[in-house]
């Protein structure tokens, strides 16, 4: 047994859609009580750090309906059924910024609300960027404007709040750890 595991006794699927299912699951507790759960599947997805030459990170801005706003994200994207990660990284990086990578290095994973969803996402880091010709466009209901910002620029915009979700926040301090790294390594030598 799992510590403090709940085991499910009733499983209602309450709605079906493009990017998630609803659930409710009545759940017997470790002391023996039920409760109910309120559960979000998703099929899990990526999401791209990806530098320039000039040291500069590729952003797209897009309007979030879920926040009524536009905001700075890092490219990122569902996984498509049987799609392996590297995959979908590979795609939404060329989809919404033009650029492919010579190397895609997986950094981590997280679940990004363990609450209440199993959404699973994987980090990568796109090494040797190169622009793609004729790249695939973004998807028909996804309107993105592409940029890249220094880092500095970048951690202005988590202050300011126009970067304001996890992947991209995490993205940013990301890259200012690697750059601390390096230069103590470098004073060190």
């Amino acid at each position: 047994m799992k510590k403090f595991e709940e085991k499910t006794i009733v499983k209602e699927v309450l709605y079906e859609g493009k990017i998630i299912n609803l659930q409710i699951e009545t759940v017997t507790l470790p002391n023996g009580k039920t409760s109910k759960r309120e559960i979000i599947k998703h099929p899990g997805a990526v999401c791209v750090i990806a530098l320039t030459e000039e040291n500069k990170l590729i952003m797209v801005e897009q309007y979030r309906k879920a926040l009524e706003r536009s905001v700075l994200e890092i490219p990122a994207g569902k996984l498509e059924p049987g799609e392996e990660p590297i995959i979908t990284a590979a795609r939404e990086l060329e989809e919404e910024t033009g650029y492919g990578s010579e190397n895609l290095v997986h950094l981590i994973s997280f679940y990004t609300s363990p609450g209440f969803a199993d959404e699973l996402v994987h980090v990568y880091v796109a090494k040797n960027l190169y622009k793609i010709e004729n790249a695939r466009g973004a998807d028909e209901d996804e309107f993105v404007e592409l940029q890249e910002l220094t880092l500095e620029e970048a951690e202005k915009c988590v202050a300011d709040q126009r970067i304001f979700d996890a992947k991209t926040a995490y993205a940013v301090q990301y890259i200012r750890l690697q750059q601390l790294m390096h230069k103590y390594k470098t004073e060190i030598q």
